[in-house]
């Protein structure tokens, strides 16, 4: 485990209090307005460190990295508003079971996942079934 600096300590506070998923980017500009002097480098070096020890999720959307503050120690898969990025923790049994037999077909071992399911949230979809049509 790393030290904890306030630096560390900072991207996981900022990380905690962001809603959904969000960059190093935009986190470190909420630093930054807040009044830190953290640099990006330091937010990109915390959130890999949190996202190592299972404090953060992280996933890679439109080619950017984003990160989420997570319930450690515990393996989930998320559903991801495309539009507003508001974000659930979800329990996927069946995809558990999926991925340790086909891993076992193929002879693999200790074999990881991650499954992410984007789509639109309830608030977006009423959103688009209320928007007039072009």
């Amino acid at each position: 485990m790393k030290r904890n600096t306030w630096q560390r300590e900072a991207v996981r506070t900022a990380l905690s209090e962001s809603d959904g998923f969000i960059s190093a980017q935009a986190l470190h500009g909420q630093l930054r307005d807040g009044g830190s002097t953290i640099g990006l480098a330091t937010v990109y070096r915390a959130l890999t460190d949190l996202t190592d020890e299972g404090e953060a999720d992280s996933l890679t959307q439109d080619g950017e990295a984003l990160y989420r503050a997570c319930t450690p120690d515990t393996h989930h898969h998320h559903l991801i508003c495309r539009r507003c990025g508001a974000t659930e923790e979800i329990e996927a049994d069946p995809v558990e079971e999926w991925a340790r037999r086909i891993a076992a077909e193929h002879g693999y071992t200790r074999a990881e996942h991650v499954v992410d399911i984007f789509g639109l949230c309830p608030a977006c979809s009423r959103l688009s079934e209320s928007a007039p049509s072009a």
